[in-house]
């Protein structure tokens, strides 16, 4: 068996994809609550580190928005330790959204519908669903990116952690389910 399915049998893809995905975020909560914001903050950098390189051994790549996200943890949870000041680490879930939401529209004004390179393989579509479902996936990084604003300023760091954790979720989940008569109107059958 050669190396690379040695790798890949360690670990299922999909099981890699939620650890890199939810691994960090898990690992800030749990450490949120049994330290502080700023020991979470140095176990999401570390957590980061960790996900990204365990991605690179096990597939020999890490996927684009991982490595965003990774580096925009990096430095606002480096100024927020090196600082000690939560502002950045509270402002980091805007500046990924607002990253998403610019990168959507950019490629839409490029003609390069991202969404679709992204989620094309598993996702069939007819070209004005796939540009109808960026506008709106940008629309909704801005909107996650004002709420987070809105929320880190006004309420306590308690609050703002669950709603980093939970309420973005949920919040997700329920933009994600409000999505489904796009995909139905415009799926391609197999």
């Amino acid at each position: 068996m050669d190396e690379q399915k040695k790798s890949k049998a360690l670990i299922d893809p999909k099981v890699l994809k939620a650890i890199i995905e939810y691994g960090p975020i898990i690992v800030f909560f749990a450490s949120y609550y049994l330290a502080d914001l700023y020991t979470a903050t140095a176990a999401i950098i570390i957590a980061t580190l960790v996900v990204l390189a365990l991605s690179l051994i096990i597939e020999r790549r890490i996927p684009i928005m991982p490595v965003v996200t990774g580096c925009v943890i990096i430095v606002f949870g480096g100024l927020t330790l090196w600082l000690k000041d939560e502002t950045f680490i509270k402002m980091k879930p805007t500046i990924i959204q607002i990253v998403f939401g610019l990168v959507l529209l950019v490629g839409l004004y490029t003609k390069n519908i991202f969404l679709e390179k992204l989620l094309g393989s598993s996702l069939k579509m007819k070209p004005h669903g796939w540009i109808i479902l960026t506008r709106r996936f940008a629309f909704f990084f801005f909107t996650m990116a004002v709420l987070n604003e809105v929320v880190w300023r006004t309420q306590s760091t308690d609050f703002w952690v669950n709603f980093k954790v939970f309420g973005i979720l949920v919040l997700t989940i329920l933009f994600l389910v409000t999505q489904i008569q796009l995909l139905k109107k415009y799926l391609i059958e197999p």
